[in-house]
């Protein structure tokens, strides 16, 4: 069985100051995707993490202090794949991928559209030149998972109070429907199989006590391919941990 968690940090090197190693050390997972690095490769404590046996692969943004990927794993992959080759996404440091075998994983950090205007149309032209660039790519690689934050809520349960977020970037109609049709070529939402209950949230504002509330958000998935839904054993949420304001997310494999 492997383990599998996607966790966006909110920088690393805070994250790491708040017990993310031990924390790490501890939970002992398989491949850890990791988002919102907000560090170049020099400043990621490779030796860290290495000292817990895991291989570090890194896919900073040009600009520091903003967005990057990066992917621990214990086993070292095949191939590491840095970005998609188009320039306006890779420059921001969004996707990395390894591959092991015939599996693929992607660590993604999708664009917010919170600051409206060129933002959010910038983020609707990477979701759908994200999914061109997977469909293309699953034409010779069919198996693999796609773990990050989204920054899309996909389901009305997904959110909050849905009634009054639906103007929301992260909730827009034309955002839930991007996500609709995306599952609809052929992904799982891997939490959702196991778990249809609502109030279960991956992100919460550092705003008016949200996360102690629970007035949440879930934003952070791993979608993965349905030719792997017979390998899926378990996804939950791990709301209790706590260096940044998402939490990881987890999916069990057998690969």
């Amino acid at each position: 069985m492997n383990k599998i968690i996607s966790y966006n940090v909110n920088g690393i090197r805070a994250a790491i100051n708040k017990g993310f190693a031990q924390w790490l050390e501890q939970e002992n997972p398989d491949v850890i995707c990791i988002q919102e690095t907000k560090a170049q490769p020099e400043q990621i404590d490779s030796h860290l993490f290495s000292g817990l046996g895991y291989n570090c692969y890194c896919y900073s943004a040009q600009k520091k202090g903003y967005s990057g990927v990066a992917i621990l794993s214990k086993q070292v992959p095949d191939n590491v794949v840095y970005g998609i080759k188009t320039p306006k996404y890779d420059n921001e440091g969004r996707v990395i991928r390894v591959d092991f075998g015939d599996i693929s994983i992607f660590s993604a950090y999708f664009p917010s559209g919170t600051a409206g205007g060129i933002r959010q149309d910038y983020k609707m032209e990477w979701l759908f030149d994200f999914q061109n660039y997977l469909n293309e790519f699953r034409k010779k690689r069919p198996n693999f998972i796609v773990s990050g934050d989204f920054n899309i809520c996909r389901l009305w349960i997904d959110i909050h109070n849905p009634e009054k977020q639906q103007k929301t970037s992260g909730f827009l109609p034309e955002e839930r429907e991007w996500f609709q049709n995306f599952i609809d070529d052929g992904y799982i939402d891997s939490f959702r199989k196991f778990n249809n209950a609502p109030h279960n949230y991956s992100w919460w504002s550092y705003r008016a006590g949200s996360r102690a509330k629970n007035k949440g958000w879930r934003i952070d998935y791993h979608i993965i391919t349905n030719s792997l839904e017979d390998k899926i054993h378990a996804a939950y949420i791990l709301h209790e941990v706590k260096h940044s304001d998402h939490c990881p997310v987890v999916v069990e494999l057998d690969f």
